[in-house]
C-alpha cells in the first residue's frame, strides 16, 4: 500500500508511494481481429497484424509482475494508454450485441485488494492504467536519494508527474469508469483528487528541504513550509470525507495528519524567526504558541505513525518551546507588548513552488500510427465539419484582406497617388490601357509610317492603271485589224464585227476604269487627311510616349520652403502603406499554410470527449492571425486618413489641380491622335485590299481578252484563205467540204484544237444562231455585287475631326439595286462606294467558282467618319 524512506534531513523526509492496481489476464487480440474481419475485411486484418500483436504484448506485460525498474514500467504504461486511446475510437467495446462484447476488464482496488471492478468497457481499463501511472511516478520519486540537492530536485519532479497523472485521471477517466455496474473507490474522483494533493505536498516538501539547504531567509522558508502544510491539510480533508473515510489504513491518515501539523508548526517557527528580527515580539509569541498547540494536538492521534515522523515532531517542538521562552522573557523585560490570541492573527503567508504536470502532451496519441487505416464514419464526418469551419475562417479573412487592398487602390486612385509624386520626380506614367494602344500604333510604324503605306497605294493604283491600258490596247488593236480587212474585202468579209463581240468586255473595262478613277479620288482624300492631321498625330512620335506628358514642377516662389518636408512626409506614409500591403499578403499566405498543415484527424481518432470542445480548441489556433488581420486593416484606415490630409497639403503647395488639367488635356490629345491614326490606317488598308482584288480582276479579264484576240487571229487567217479561194474561182461546195470556216448563217465545224473555247461559249452565253467568237470569263467575283461598306465604323465628332468634302464620290444607292447577285467582279471601289465596277449579264448560279479576294466588310454604307455623302 505505501512505502517509506528516511534520511538525515533537518526536519524529516519520510514520504509515501502508491502501489499499482492488480488485474486479471484477458485476450484482446482475437476479439479485435474478428471485429476487423467482420467490419472491414480479412485483408485489412492481415495488414494490421503487427498492431494487433503489439496490443497483445502490451496487455500481457501489464498483467505480469512489475519490472524492477520503475522507469521501464512508466514507459510501458504510457505506451499502453496511447494504444487504448486508439482502440477506443475504432473498436466499440460494450455489452451491445453489435459491439465487441466478449471482453471483460477486471481490476482490483489498490488499497483494499479484495474489492474489484468488472466492466465491459474500455473506460475502466484506461482509468486503471492512469492510476498505475501515477503510482509508478510516486515510486520513482521515492527512489531518489533525497539527502542531496539533485536527488530532492528529481524527486520533486517525479511527484509533480504523479500529481499530473492523478489529476488527468480525475478530470478525464474517473467519472466514466465510475458509471459501470461495478466500481472501486480508488478510481473515484475524490480519491484521485486526494492523491493529487498528496503528491503535490511531497513535491513541495522536497522544494522546502532544498530551500533550507540553500540557507534561504526565514520568511521564504516559512511561506514554502506553509504551502506544504496546506497541501497535506487538503489531502487529510479528503481522507476524512466520504467515500474515502474508513477506506485507508489508520497509518495513512496518521501520516498525513502529522505531516500537516508538522509543516504548519514549521511555518510558525520560521515566521517567528523573521518576526524576532523585526522586533515584533508579541506576534512572535502568538505564532510560536499556535505551533506548539498544533503539534500537541496532533500527537494525540499519532497511533501507527512512523517513529521517524514522531521524532521530527519532538525535535521541532523543542525548538518552538525554546524560542517561545526566549521571546516571552524579552517581552516581559523589554517590550512589554500585549500578546494577541492566535485566532485573531491573519493566516500565515504561503507560496506554492509546484503544480501538477500537464499530461496531455505525454499521453497524446494523435501521432501514433497504430490502426491508422481504420477511420470510422463518425471521425470522417467530424473532420469534414471541422474543415468547413476552417474554410469559413479562411474565406472570411481572405475577403477582409482583399477588401483592404481594393480600398487602398481606390482611395489612392482618387488622390492620384503615387502618380503625382512620380510626376514631380520626372517619372511620368500613362494609363496602362492608353499606353498599350500607343505602343501598338508605334510598333506598326506610327504616323511616320503612313507615308510608306500611301506610296504602296500609289504603286498599286499605277499597276492597275497600266494593266487596264494594256487590256484596252489589245481590244483596240484587234478591232483596227478587223476594220482594215472588212474595208479591204468588203462583203466577202463575213465575220462578225469586233465591236459586236467585245461589247460586254468593253463595258466591264469602262466600269473598272471608272471605279479606278473613283478610288484615286479616295486616295487623294486620304493623303489630304494625313497632311491636315499630321500635327495632331505627331504626338505619337514621342518615344517613350511619356515624354509628351506635362511635368509637375516646384512652385516658383515659396514662403516657408517646406516643400521637401511635405513631399518627404507623404512618401513616408506611402511606404508605410506599402508595408501594410506586404503584411496582408504574408498573413494570407500564413492562413493557407496553416490550413495545409492543419490535420486533426489523429486527434479526432484519439478524442474521447466532445467534438465541439476539440473544435473550439483547434479553431482557436487561427485567432492570433485573425487578430493581426484586424489590426492591419485598422492601421491602414488610419494611415489612409493621414495620407489624405498630407495629399491635400501637397496639392495646395504644388498647384496639383492645374497639373491634372493639363495632363488630362494631353491624354485627350493622345486619344484623338490614336483615333485619327487608326482611322487613316483602316482606310489605307481598305485601299490596299481593293487594289489587290482589282488587280486580280483586271488580270483575269486581260487573259480573256488575250484569248479572244488569239481566236480572232486564227479565224482571220482561215477567212483570208476562204476569200482568196473565192477570188481564185474555187467552187463554193468544194470550199464547204474542205474549208474550216462556215458560210454566213451556216454553222460549220471548227477544229477543236483552235476553236473549242469559242464554240462552247456560244452554246452557253449566246442563244442566237450566229456562232460567237468569245465567251464570258470563267471566274466571276460575286462579292462585288453587294452594297459597299464604308472605310471605318461610325465615330462621334471630335475637336480634331475634319468635315468631309460635300461631293459624293459614290453612285446613288439605286445604282446598285439592279445588279444581279451573281454578276462578275461586283466589288465596290473603296472606301464606301456604292456602285460596282461593271454590271455583267446575269449568269446561272453555280456555273462559275467563287471569285478570289471576296472581302466581306462589317461596316454599313454611308457611315464612314471620314468619307460621307
Amino acid at each position: 500500500m505505501a512505502a517509506a524512506s528516511s534520511s538525515s534531513a533537518t526536519v524529516t523526509n519520510i514520504m509515501l508511494a502508491i502501489y499499482e492496481k492488480k488485474t486479471n489476464s484477458i485476450d484482446l487480440y482475437r476479439p479485435l481481429r474478428q471485429y476487423i474481419c467482420f467490419t472491414y475485411s480479412e485483408r485489412e486484418a492481415v495488414n494490421l497484424e503487427d498492431d494487433l500483436s503489439t496490443v497483445k504484448t502490451l496487455r500481457s506485460d501489464i498483467e505480469r509482475v512489475p519490472d524492477p525498474a520503475p522507469t521501464t514500467r512508466r514507459d510501458l504504461l504510457i505506451s499502453y494508454f496511447k494504444a487504448l486511446c486508439l482502440i477506443e475510437t475504432r473498436f466499440p467495446i460494450s455489452p451491445d450485441r453489435d459491439h465487441i462484447n466478449s471482453i471483460q476488464f477486471t481490476w482490483f482496488d489498490a488499497f483494499k485488494q479484495k474489492q474489484k471492478a468488472v466492466q465491459q468497457n474500455i473506460h475502466l481499463e484506461k482509468a486503471a492504467i492512469l492510476f498505475n501511472l501515477g503510482a509508478v511516478y510516486s515510486q520513482i520519486g521515492l527512489s531518489y536519494d533525497r539527502a542531496t540537492v539533485e536527488g530532492r530536485r528529481q524527486a520533486s519532479h517525479a511527484f509533480i508527474a504523479a500529481a499530473g497523472s492523478f489529476a488527468f485521471l480525475r478530470d478525464n477517466a474517473s467519472t466514466k469508469a465510475s458509471m459501470g455496474n461495478s466500481t472501486t473507490v480508488d478510481l473515484s474522483v475524490e480519491c484521485a483528487g486526494m492523491l493529487e494533493r498528496l503528491m503535490l505536498a511531497q513535491a513541495q516538501e522536497c522544494v522546502f528541504e532544498n530551500t533550507i539547504a540553500k540557507g534561504s531567509t526565514p520568511g521564504v522558508c516559512a511561506k514554502i513550509s506553509r504551502q506544504v502544510g496546506l497541501y497535506y491539510e487538503e489531502a487529510l480533508a479528503a481522507l476524512n470525507a466520504a467515500p474515502l473515510k474508513d477506506h485507508f489504513e489508520k497509518a495513512w491518515i496518521a501520516h498525513v495528519q502529522l505531516k500537516a501539523a508538522l509543516f504548519y508548526a514549521e511555518a510558525c517557527y520560521r515566521y517567528g524567526l523573521e518576526l524576532h528580527e523585526k522586533e515584533e515580539i508579541a506576534e512572535e509569541i502568538a505564532r510560536l504558541r499556535s505551533g506548539v498547540s498544533t503539534l500537541t494536538e496532533a500527537k494525540k492521534s499519532s497511533k501507527g505513525a512512523p517513529a521517524q515522523l514522531l521524532d521530527a515532531i519532538s525535535k521541532l517542538e523543542v525548538y518552538l518551546n525554546r524560542n517561545l521562552e526566549r521571546a516571552m522573557k524579552e517581552n516581559d523585560r523589554v517590550y512589554l507588548m500585549r500578546v494577541p490570541s492566535p485566532s485573531s492573527l491573519p493566516p500565515l503567508p504561503a507560496f506554492s513552488m509546484v503544480k501538477s504536470m500537464q499530461m496531455n502532451d505525454v499521453l497524446d496519441a494523435s501521432k501514433e500510427k497504430m490502426f491508422a487505416s481504420l477511420v470510422p464514419d463518425s471521425s470522417a464526418k467530424a473532420l469534414s465539419r471541422y474543415t468547413e469551419m476552417v474554410d469559413d475562417v479562411i474565406r472570411t479573412q481572405a475577403e477582409k484582406l482583399q477588401q483592404g487592398s481594393e480600398l487602398t487602390r481606390v482611395r489612392l486612385k482618387e488622390m492620384d497617388l503615387p502618380d503625382s509624386i512620380l510626376a514631380l520626380e520626372g517619372n511620368f506614367s500613362l494609363p496602362e490601357d492608353l499606353k498599350n494602344e500607343v505602343e501598338k500604333v508605334q510598333a506598326s510604324g506610327g504616323p511616320a509610317g503612313l507615308e510608306a503605306e500611301l506610296q504602296q497605294l500609289r504603286d498599286l493604283r499605277r499597276v492597275n492603271q497600266e494593266l487596264l491600258v494594256q487590256t484596252e490596247e489589245l481590244l483596240q488593236k484587234e478591232a483596227a485589224e478587223d476594220a482594215q480587212f472588212r474595208s479591204q474585202f468588203g462583203t466577202r468579209w463575213t465575220r462578225p464585227q469586233s465591236s459586236t463581240l467585245t461589247k460586254t468586255l468593253q463595258e466591264r473595262l469602262n466600269k473598272f476604269a471608272a471605279n479606278l478613277k473613283q478610288a484615286g479620288e479616295s486616295d487623294v482624300r486620304i493623303e489630304r487627311s494625313v497632311r491636315e492631321h499630321s500635327s495632331l498625330m505627331s504626338i505619337l512620335n514621342h518615344r517613350p510616349i511619356e515624354a509628351a506628358l506635362p511635368s509637375l514642377s516646384r512652385p516658383i516662389m515659396s514662403l516657408d520652403a517646406n516643400e521637401d518636408a511635405i513631399v518627404g512626409a507623404l512618401k513616408q506614409s506611402l511606404r508605410q502603406l506599402e508595408t501594410l500591403g506586404a503584411q496582408r499578403a504574408g498573413l494570407e499566405d500564413m492562413l493557407k499554410e496553416m490550413k495545409r498543415k492543419d490535420d486533426i484527424l489523429p486527434k479526432l481518432m484519439t478524442s474521447t470527449g466532445s467534438y465541439e470542445d476539440l473544435f473550439r480548441k483547434e479553431i482557436a489556433k487561427y485567432d492570433h492571425i485573425c487578430e493581426e488581420i484586424a489590426q492591419n486593416i485598422e492601421a491602414q484606415e488610419q494611415l489612409l486618413m493621414q495620407i489624405q490630409v498630407q495629399n491635400e497639403e501637397f496639392g495646395a503647395v504644388f498647384n496639383l489641380e492645374d497639373y491634372k488639367a493639363s495632363r488630362e488635356k494631353c491624354y485627350k490629345q493622345i486619344q484623338a491622335a490614336l483615333a485619327k491614326c487608326k482611322e487613316i490606317k483602316e482606310n489605307i488598308n481598305e485601299g490596299l485590299k481593293f487594289y489587290v482584288t482589282l488587280q486580280d480582276a483586271i488580270n483575269n479579264i486581260k487573259q480573256q481578252c488575250s484569248d479572244f484576240v488569239m481566236t480572232r487571229n486564227i479565224q482571220c487567217r482561215e477567212m483570208m484563205e476562204d476569200v482568196q479561194r473565192q477570188m481564185a474561182g474555187f467552187n463554193f461546195q468544194d470550199r464547204e467540204s474542205t474549208g474550216p470556216y462556215p458560210s454566213v448563217g451556216q454553222p460549220r465545224q471548227i477544229p477543236r484544237s483552235s476553236t473549242q473555247q469559242l464554240t462552247e461559249s456560244q452554246s452557253i452565253s449566246h442563244p442566237s444562231p450566229q456562232t460567237p467568237y468569245y465567251r464570258p470569263p470563267e471566274q466571276p467575283m460575286h462579292g462585288y455585287g453587294h452594297p459597299p461598306p464604308p472605310y471605318t465604323a461610325p465615330q462621334q465628332p471630335s475637336p480634331y475631326h475634319v468635315p468631309p468634302s460635300t461631293g459624293a464620290p459614290y453612285p446613288p444607292p439605286h445604282a446598285q439595286q439592279h445588279a444581279p447577285v451573281g454578276h462578275e467582279y461586283g466589288q465596290p471601289a473603296y472606301p464606301g462606294w456604292r456602285g460596282p465596277y461593271y454590271n455583267a449579264p446575269a449568269e446561272q448560279s453555280g456555273s462559275h467558282p467563287r471569285p478570289p479576294y471576296t472581302i466581306p466588310n462589317p461596316y454599313h454604307p454611308h457611315q464612314s467618319g471620314y468619307y460621307k455623302q
